[in-house]
C-alpha cells in the first residue's frame, strides 16, 4: 500500500524552513513558492562515506532535511559510493586519499545507521550514485561536455593549489560534475549543503540545465566550527563531537566550546526555539547569563537528542562531580589491553586519541595522568597493567582492561 503524504504548507513552517539556520538560498522566491504549492519537491542532500563516523557538524544539512520530511517532502539521502572513492576536492589543499570499495561499504553502513539518528530514515529514499556512474563510461564522456575547464579551475580551493604549484587530479576536476549529474539521476527539485559546497550544489544546475531538465533550488548552511572554535568540525582535525560519542565524552567536549559559539551550536544543533535562543544570546551579551550555566543546558540537550534524558541527566552530574567538585568520575571508558601493548597504541586503537602524535603531544604537555598514583606519564612508550586508570588531557578519564 503506497502511503500518500500530506504537504503542509503552513506559511509559519515554511518561513522557518527558508530563514532558521540558513545561510543562502538559490532562488528563494523560487522556492518559497513551490513549499507553498502543495506539491511534494524532492529534496537531496549527498554524504560521500569517506570515513565511518557522522558528527554533529554533519547533523546541520540533515537537521534541514528533516525540516524538509516534516513538511510532507521526499527526502533524497544519496550516498556517494562512486564519488567517495575520488574524494570531494572542497577546501582541499591536496589531493585526497583514494578508497577502496571495502572501505566505502564498510563507512556506508554506520553513515545510515547514524543518519537514522536525525531522519525518519523508513520514509527516505536512500539511493547510492553507483547506480548511474559505476561502469557508465557513456554518461561520464556526455558528462563532461556539460560544464569547462575554465570553470572548474576559477574555484578558489583549486586557484590556491595553482599558485602553490600543487597538482589537481583529472578525477578532482571531473567531481563536481559527478556530483551535480547526481541531481539530474534523481530529479533533484532541491538540494541542500554546507557553504563550501556552494560550487558543487551550482555546478548541480548547470548540469541539470544542460540535460534539459528544470533547474534545482540551493539551500546553504553555515559551517560548523568545531570545539577548538577555530576550524570546522572534521575527524582530519581532531575538532569534532561524533553522533556515536558516549554520553559523558559528548556532554565533556560541548562544555570544552568556547563561549562565542554556544548560541551558534544552539540555533544549528537543537530544537530550542529561536525565540529562546536569542534571549539567550542577549543574557550572554549583557552578561545577566552564566556561559557555563548555559553550556550546561546545551550539552544535556545534544547528549539527550543523541542517547536518551536518562543519559543526559548522569552526563551532566558526572561532569559537574567531576570538573566543578573535584571527584574522579565512578563509570569511564574501558580500554581493552593486548599483551605488550603500550598506553600510546592502546588509546590509538581505541580512538581515545586521534593518532600516536597526538598521545606525544599530550605526553609533553603533562596531560596524561596515572589517577593511581597521581604521577604524570613522561615516557609516550609506557606499558600500563590491566586495571589502571588514566586522565586524558582535560575530560578523559579510561580503565585498562
Amino acid at each position: 500500500m503506497i502511503r500518500i503524504m500530506k504537504i503542509i504548507t503552513d506559511q509559519a513552517k515554511i518561513e522557518e524552513i527558508l530563514s532558521a539556520g540558513v545561510e543562502e538560498i538559490i532562488e528563494r522566491e523560487h522556492l518559497a513558492l513551490r513549499l507553498k504549492s502543495g506539491k511534494q519537491l524532492r529534496v537531496k542532500f549527498g554524504i560521500d562515506p569517506t570515513t565511518p563516523d557522522l558528527h554533529i557538524g554533519h547533523t546541520v544539512p540533515l537537521r534541514k532535511l528533516r525540516q524538509f520530511q516534516d513538511l510532507g517532502h521526499k527526502a533524497v539521502l544519496i550516498i556517494g559510493d562512486s564519488t567517495a572513492m575520488i574524494g570531494d576536492p572542497s577546501g582541499r589543499s591536496e589531493t585526497r586519499k583514494i578508497l577502496s570499495q571495502s572501505e566505502v561499504k564498510r563507512n556506508m553502513k554506520s553513515y545510515l545507521r547514524q543518519a537514522g539518528k536525525v531522519l525518519k530514515l523508513k520514509e527516505v529514499e536512500v539511493r547510492h550514485n553507483s547506480e548511474w556512474l559505476d561502469n557508465k563510461m557513456t554518461t561520464i564522456l556526455e558528462l563532461s561536455r556539460a560544464g569547462t575547464i575554465q570553470q572548474v579551475l576559477h574555484r578558489s580551493d583549486f586557484k590556491k593549489r595553482i599558485d602553490n604549484n600543487q597538482d589537481i587530479t583529472i578525477l578532482e576536476v571531473l567531481y563536481p560534475l559527478l556530483q551535480g549529474y547526481d541531481s539530474v539521476a534523481i530529479k533533484a527539485d532541491v538540494e541542500l549543503g554546507g557553504t563550501d559546497q556552494k560550487f558543487n550544489l551550482l555546478m548541480g544546475r548547470r548540469v541539470q540545465r544542460y540535460f534539459k531538465i528544470p533547474e534545482q533550488d540551493i539551500l546553504t548552511l553555515p559551517l560548523l566550527e568545531g570545539i577548538d572554535g577555530v576550524r570546522k568540525m572534521s575527524k582530519s582535525f581532531g575538532n569534532y563531537i561524533a553522533l556515536d560519542e558516549k554520553p559523558n565524552e559528548m556532554f565533556g567536549k560541548i562544555m570544552s566550546i568556547p563561549d562565542s559559539l554556544i548560541t551558534k551550536y544552539m540555533k544549528l544543533c537543537t530544537n530550542i526555539p529561536f525565540s529562546e535562543t536569542e534571549k539567550i544570546e542577549e543574557g550572554l551579551r549583557n552578561k545577566s547569563l552564566n556561559p557555563k550555566e548555559v553550556k550546561l543546558k546545551l550539552g544535556k540537550e545534544i547528549v539527550k537528542m543523541y542517547h536518551s534524558e536518562k543519559y543526559a541527566q548522569k552526563a551532566e552530574n558526572s561532569f559537574v562531580n567531576t570538573f566543578q567538585k573535584g571527584k574522579i568520575p565512578e563509570e569511564m571508558t574501558e580500554v581493552e589491553m593486548k599483551e605488550g601493548e603500550t598506553l600510546m597504541d592502546v588509546l590509538v586503537k581505541a580512538r581515545v586519541v586521534s593518532s600516536k602524535s597526538d598521545f606525544r603531544r599530550l605526553v609533553q604537555e603533562g596531560a596524561v595522568i596515572n589517577l593511581g598514583t597521581g604521577e604524570k606519564i613522561t615516557d609516550p612508550s609506557f606499558i600500563p597493567g590491566s586495571g589502571m586508570k588514566f586522565k586524558i588531557g582535560k575530560r578523559r578519564f579510561i580503565k585498562i582492561f
